[in-house]
C-alpha cells in the first residue's frame, strides 16, 4: 500500500536508494564484467591501440552524448520509469550478446549497444535518485548509490576472472552475464512497483514541461563546470586502453586483468563515498583531486611494472568514482528542478565528446610511444585545472544561478 507520507510511494527516499543501488549493483556486474575484457577481446580480433581507443571512446560518447536527447526525452514526457526500464533491458541484452562472437564490426556493435543502454537510462534514473536525494543530501545519496553500483562493478570482473581461468574462454564470461542481467530486471520491476512515483519524495517537482525544453539559461556556472569536466575526461584514459596495454606488453596473464579491473572498481566505490562526503560540505573545490589524481595515472597504468600497474588501475578507480558520482550530483545543483533531465544530458554529452576526443588522441598516440600519450594526459588534466579556477570557493548552486545550498 502507497503511503501519502511517501508522496504515493510504499518506502521511503533511502529504501528507494538503496534498491536502485542494488539494481545497478547488479547492472554494473554485468556490463562492468563485460568491460573488463573487451580490450583484450578486441584484441584477439587483430585490433590495433587505435582501434581499441575508438571503438571504446566511441561507446563512452554513445553513452555520454545521446543523453541530450534522452534528457530532454525524460523531462517533456516525465516517464522517467519507462525511459529507466528501457534503457537498463538494452542493455542486459546487448552483453550476453557478444558470446556469439564473429567478426569484428559485430562485437563492435554489441559493445555500442551496452553504451547505448546507459545513455538511454541514466538521465532518467538520475532525476530519480535526484528527486529522493531532497531530505538526503545531493552527495551522500549519489556517493550510496555510486558505492552500491561499484560493488556489483567489483564482483563482475571477478566472475569473468574465474571464467577465463577455468575454461579460457572470453565468450562463456559473456554468457554467464546473463544471470544477473535478469535478476537487475526483476529488481527493477520490484521497485517501480514500490515507488511508482518518486516525485512524491521532493516537494519542489513541478508539472511535465509543456513546451520543448531549451538549454539556454542554466548559468556561466554550470557551463564552466561543463568545460572543466570535459577537459578532465578529455586526459583519462578507458579502462579498455589500459588493459590493452597490459596484454599486449605481456605485463600479466590474461586472467588477471579482471582482477585488475575489479580492484579499480573497489576502489571507485571508495572514491565515491569520500567525494560525495566532501562535496556536502565544501561544495565545487572538492572536486580539484579529479584533474590533479587523473595526471598520474598514466605514468603507472602504462607502466610494465606489475606493482605500479596494480596501484595505476587502483588511482584510476578512485578518480572514476569522483566523476560517476559526485560529478554528477553537482548537477542537480546547477541546474533547476524540472529541467535536471535535460541538464544532466547536455552535462554529459559535453564531456561523452571530450572522452571520445580524449580516448582517440591516446589510443593513437600510445601506438607512437607511450611517453606521447602520457603528455597529452598531464596537458589536458593541466587545462582543467585552470578553467577550474573560477570555481574554486563557489557553492554549488539549486536552482540555476544564485541560491547556495546549506551545508551540514
Amino acid at each position: 500500500m502507497n503511503s501519502p507520507r511517501f508522496g504515493g510511494n510504499a518506502i521511503g527516499p533511502l529504501r528507494f536508494v538503496l534498491v536502485f543501488g542494488l539494481v545497478s549493483g547488479l547492472g554494473d556486474l554485468v556490463y562492468e564484467g563485460a568491460r573488463s575484457i573487451v580490450g583484450p577481446y578486441l584484441a584477439t580480433y587483430g585490433a590495433s591501440a587505435a582501434v581499441v581507443g575508438i571503438i571504446t571512446g566511441a561507446g563512452e560518447a554513445v553513452a555520454l552524448v545521446f543523453r541530450l536527447f534522452t534528457g530532454r526525452l525524460s523531462d517533456r514526457t516525465g516517464r522517467h520509469w519507462a525511459i529507466s526500464i528501457t534503457g537498463y533491458a538494452i542493455t542486459m541484452v546487448s552483453v550476453p550478446l557478444l558470446a556469439l562472437g564473429g567478426p569484428l564490426w559485430l562485437a563492435c556493435t554489441f559493445v555500442l549497444g551496452e553504451r547505448f543502454g546507459k545513455a538511454v537510462r541514466s538521465p532518467a534514473r538520475d532525476t530519480m535518485l535526484a528527486q529522493a536525494s531532497v531530505e538526503l543530501g545531493r552527495g551522500r545519496t549519489f556517493a550510496l548509490h555510486e558505492a552500491l553500483d561499484q560493488s556489483g562493478a567489483l564482483v563482475g570482473p571477478l566472475i569473468v576472472a574465474g571464467v577465463l581461468e577455468l575454461r579460457h574462454d572470453y565468450r562463456l564470461g559473456f554468457a554467464v552475464l546473463a544471470i544477473p542481467g535478469a535478476l537487475a530486471m526483476l529488481t527493477l520491476a520490484y521497485l517501480r512497483r514500490q515507488a511508482p512515483v518518486p516525485a512524491g519524495y521532493d516537494p519542489q517537482a513541478r508539472p511535465v514541461q509543456s513546451r520543448p525544453v531549451a538549454v539556454h539559461g542554466f548559468g556561466a556556472t554550470y557551463w564552466t563546470y561543463s568545460a572543466f569536466t570535459a577537459l578532465s575526461l578529455l586526459g583519462f584514459a578507458t579502462f579498455a586502453l589500459l588493459g590493452y596495454h597490459l596484454q599486449h606488453r605481456h605485463v600479466v596473464p590474461a586472467a588477471e586483468i579482471p582482477v585488475i579491473y575489479a580492484l579499480a572498481m573497489g576502489l571507485a566505490g571508495l572514491g565515491a563515498l569520500a567525494s560525495g562526503w566532501t562535496y556536502d560540505r565544501f561544495g565545487l573545490r572538492g572536486l580539484v583531486v579529479a584533474p590533479v589524481l587523473g595526471a598520474v595515472v598514466p605514468f603507472w597504468s602504462f607502466s610494465t611494472s606489475v606493482p605500479l600497474v596494480w596501484a595505476g588501475a587502483g588511482l584510476w578507480g578512485l578518480v572514476l568514482g569522483v566523476h560517476e558520482s559526485t560529478m554528477r550530483a553537482a548537477v542537480a545543483d546547477l541546474v533547476p528542478p524540472e529541467r535536471r533531465g535535460v541538464g544532466y544530458g547536455t552535462f554529459t554529452a559535453t564531456y561523452g565528446l571530450a572522452w571520445l576526443a580524449g580516448a582517440v588522441v591516446i589510443g593513437a598516440l600510445y601506438d607512437v610511444s607511450v611517453g606521447a600519450a602520457t603528455g597529452f594526459v598531464v596537458g589536458a588534466e593541466a587545462l582543467a585545472l585552470i578553467v577550474f579556477l573560477p570555481l574554486w570557493g563557489r557553492p554549488a548552486l539549486n536552482d540555476g544561478r544564485t541560491a547556495p545550498i546549506r551545508k551540514a
